[in-house]
């Protein structure tokens, strides 16, 4: 096997540590330019080292982009194209975990999502939380208590490690400890004279979803706040993360990345408070990266950059590009830009999602063209958004400029015929159905 050829400050092999913020949107992080005080600890390591300021996770939701993010492939490739599906990753295409063990590293995460996500992994430990109803779940202190134990024992490795952490806190149900409950909302959110939440409420499968979590709530900028809410509580308990990766020395040595799997739909496009549909609410992540030996401080990767790039750029900065060509990786390495040579070259980000609904789509920097096969939520079968005039996404320009419908359309289909080509397989998204009806 191959040996990694970056030493850390003892002149060994850096250690990779690994973080995925579940549900959690890049605009609402300090770092990325929010006005409320949601990560200040994140918003230190960011400082630190580097920023990519639109990553894209092109493949949505949490089982399809955590797939992506571990193997550093496309749905063409990997064929998880479903939240809750039977379908399982094939042990043909290998995850990072594994390349990394097989390559000499300790392997260690705490997470509960199971099934291949456990793979190549020396000690995958879970964890849970008391889920009471109207009471608070803790769910990062929960993470942190299998997370620190974790740390712990990598620290006494005798070789390099690999750290998988999954924490869990904007995902829904919104319901944050004190005293951040309070920290973003002081009104009256059950105020019988609000009505701005009667067009969620309108619809009965959101309906029945918000009653179990949230009842009797009108006023929509409280789960709002209470999602910005879960944010700065996780962060607070990153900052005791960050604070034992200090107290046992493993800052300099380790490449720190920090990511999400998707963000989430507040009421930006009356999806109402969960990821699905192919806006920037939901695709448009963090990703923040730390390696004082390598990156430096205060590093900003601009243009578009896309999950499947975080696997490959991970192992070229570990000194391993050559494993990742050797998995056919099709993200492109980031390490180059982030040493401050080449910049990194944008292209354009294909589109899936198969859970709630069944659509694909095309991203460049400056339009976004979604096209749906089947949507559940009304939403027209075309829609068309110049990203540069309309970062909401509110104006669909579909009707108006048919002539950059039909070059995306190309773009898109031909996009389809090469990949098809070159994995021998058909389009996923063709054969796929929708693994969840409703919300929840």
């Amino acid at each position: 096997p191959s040996v990694p050829s970056v030493p850390c400050s003892r002149g060994e092999p850096l250690n990779v540590i690994l973080i995925s913020l579940d549900t959690t949107r890049a605009d609402h992080l300090g770092c990325y330019g929010y006005a409320r005080d949601t990560s200040p600890n994140l918003d230190a390591i960011a400082a630190q080292g580097a920023l990519a300021e639109w990553c894209i996770s092109p493949h949505i939701p949490t089982h399809p982009a955590h797939t992506t993010l571990f193997t550093g492939q496309d749905v063409w490739r990997h064929r998880i194209l479903q939240q809750g599906a039977g379908t399982e990753l094939d042990p043909s295409v290998p995850t990072l975990t594994e390349l990394l063990r097989d390559r000499g590293y300790y392997t260690a995460a705490a997470d509960n999502l199971g099934r291949w996500f456990a793979r190549g992994f020396d000690s995958y430990e879970g964890y849970s939380w008391p889920m009471e109803p109207g009471k608070p779940w803790r769910k990062a202190e929960a993470v942190n208590a299998t997370a620190l134990q974790q740390v712990e024992r990598c620290a006494r490795q005798s070789h390099p490690f690999f750290l998988f952490l999954h924490y869990w806190d904007p995902h829904t149900p919104y319901l944050p400890p004190p005293p951040f409950d309070t920290r973003f909302y002081s009104g009256d959110g059950k105020d019988p004279a609000n009505h701005s939440m009667d067009a969620a409420m309108s619809e009965p499968a959101f309906r029945a979803y918000f009653q179990q979590w949230m009842p009797g709530v009108t006023d929509v900028e409280f789960p709002k706040a209470q999602y910005d809410a879960e944010i700065a509580y996780m962060d607070s308990c990153l900052g005791e993360l960050f604070a034992a990766l200090q107290r046992h020395g493993l800052v300099d040595d380790t490449v720190l990345a920090i990511t999400a799997d998707h963000g989430e739909e507040l009421d930006e496009h009356q999806l109402w408070f969960d990821h699905h549909g192919l806006y920037d609410t939901n695709l448009r992540i963090p990703l923040i990266l730390r390696c004082p030996a390598l990156i430096p401080p205060g590093t900003r990767l601009g243009g578009q950059v896309q999950m499947p790039d975080l696997a490959p750029t991970l192992l070229d900065l570990i000194g391993l590009a050559e494993v990742a060509d050797e998995a056919g990786m099709v993200g492109q390495s980031l390490a180059p830009a982030l040493r401050g040579g080449r910049p990194h070259r944008s292209r354009p980000a294909f589109l899936t999602e198969s859970t709630w609904e069944r659509k694909r789509g095309v991203r460049t920097e400056e339009w976004k063209l979604i096209r749906a096969l089947e949507d559940p939520f009304g939403k027209p079968p075309v829609e068309l958004f110049s990203l540069k005039d309309d970062p909401r996404e509110l104006n669909n320009l579909a009707n108006r400029y048919p002539d950059k419908v039909a070059e995306l359309t190309a773009l898109l289909d031909e996009h389809l015929r090469v990949r098809s080509a070159e994995t021998g397989q058909p389009d996923p998204l063709e054969t796929s159905e929708l693994s969840m009806r409703q919300i929840g």
